[in-house]
């Protein structure tokens, strides 16, 4: 006969706490073997040990009591490959906001260290440029560098583009409204003269911008809209007005640059 261990035994045999395994009852997830009708003492088996184990085991994988009744409703003791697939998925972009929070974070504390928040404004003139442009609607911003090592520079150098210094690049949102995936972006590098398009890269000649409200901004591209809040509040203030997309003009980057909280993008508005 097997012996019966009271629930606050099991629960110090397995490290778990009485709340849990009443919440595990609750839930038809680990049921005790006998229950006092008159107490309402719960008993447990040593062998239970097993499924609460497999329950903890599963928790830790990322799925709910509610889907680990399901499997065990099912027969199985582990889930089946699609929801494994779709796990592992959940797990990648939960990586990717966590990559991107942390980079904010490292930004915010670099900064805070350096009072390097945000540099003065300036308005400039930014004169027409002949560029290579490349447009496509990309994930998000960690795309971007992937794409123009392995796809816009080898273009580029096989139609023999070249780049007058200063180097001068940039991006440009075509969403009508901001995007954190998919986004509809555009980027441009100036080169030297025009060519053919190619299935690529499109040439076009950029329109000069009279006036532009310019600002470097240091750090993570994910954090850009500290910045852009601050020059959009200096806008309203001077009474200014807008007149096209911004640019995010790239200067240090993840090309030369080691450390995230390095980077330096210009920020340029047309205003006027």
């Amino acid at each position: 006969m097997k012996r019966l261990l009271k629930i606050g035994e099991f629960s110090k045999l397995c490290r778990v706490t009485v709340r849990t395994l009443r919440h595990y009852e609750e839930k038809g997830l680990l049921k005790p073997t006998e229950v006092d009708e008159w107490t309402g003492y719960r008993q447990y088996t040593l062998d239970q040990s097993q499924r609460l184990y497999r329950i903890i085991h599963l928790k830790g994988m990322g799925l709910s009591l509610d889907e680990i009744a399901d499997i065990f409703e099912r027969g199985d003791d582990k889930p089946d490959p699609e929801m494994i697939r779709q796990k592992a998925e959940q797990c990648r972009a939960e990586i990717v906001r966590l990559q991107r929070q942390l980079e904010q974070l490292e930004s915010l504390e670099q900064l805070s260290k350096t009072n390097r928040t945000m540099h003065e404004t300036t308005i400039k003139r930014i004169p027409s440029r002949i560029v290579a442009s490349y447009r496509r609607v990309i994930k998000n911003y960690d795309e971007l560098g992937p794409l123009c090592v392995n796809v816009i520079g080898p273009e580029m150098m096989r139609i023999g583009c070249t780049c007058p210094e200063p180097q001068y690049c940039f991006t440009m949102e075509h969403d009508a409204e901001h995007r954190d995936e998919n986004i509809d972006l555009e980027y441009c590098e100036a080169v030297g003269e025009m060519h053919p398009d190619t299935e690529i890269l499109r040439f076009y000649e950029t329109a000069e911008i009279p006036k532009a409200l310019c600002c470097y901004h240091r750090g993570s591209y994910n954090s850009f809209s500290e910045t852009m809040t601050r020059m959009l509040s200096h806008i309203e203030e001077q009474g200014m007005q807008l007149s096209g997309n911004p640019r995010f003009c790239y200067i240090d980057g993840p090309w030369n640059k080691e450390d995230v909280a390095d980077y330096l993008t210009e920020i340029q508005i047309p205003i006027r």
